[in-house]
């Protein structure tokens, strides 16, 4: 992470956010695709298990985990925000790639979800990856510190 300030970083729940999907949606090393509905139903049937929800309490414990997993590593994290299908972080990590970053942080949330009090048990948590993206500038870091806090709940309150 050379010249980045921080990484914003995205991973989805297991099953709610297909390849093709009519939102959009990111293919590996190809960046922004366009809806492919045909490809979105083939992912669905290829499906191992069930499509994961968070709840509020399986959200509080992704967060906490992902703030005490920065805390142990020495990250600086600027903002986590846990949501029923998706969760965000700005983090800052030294000399460490954004994908490894992503990785650990959502291995520790399954393991915190697993071991909960209602524990979360399913046999896919998150999709595989995740998007990473790098942050070189204030206004980066402020932007994507603000959308994972924020934006997402004035979108919903928008009529």
């Amino acid at each position: 992470m050379s010249d980045a300030i921080a990484i914003f970083i995205t991973w989805t729940t297991y099953g709610t956010w297909m390849p093709g999907d009519m939102r959009g949606w990111r293919k590996r090393m190809s960046g922004n695709q366009l809806p492919r509905p045909l490809l979105a139903e083939w992912c669905r049937k290829q499906m191992k298990g069930e499509v994961v929800l968070l709840e509020k309490h399986d959200r509080e414990t992704v967060e906490r985990a992902c703030g005490e997993h920065c805390e142990h590593r020495g990250w600086h994290l600027y903002a986590v925000n846990a949501r029923t299908n998706h969760v965000h972080v700005v983090v800052a990590a030294a000399d460490i790639s954004p994908q490894t970053v992503r990785d650990q942080l959502k291995a520790n949330c399954t393991g915190k979800l697993r071991r909960q009090d209602q524990p979360l048990v399913v046999e896919r948590t998150w999709t595989r990856g995740g998007d990473c993206e790098i942050l070189d500038s204030d206004d980066d870091l402020q932007a994507a510190v603000e959308y994972t806090l924020d934006a997402q709940d004035r979108k919903r309150a928008t009529p």
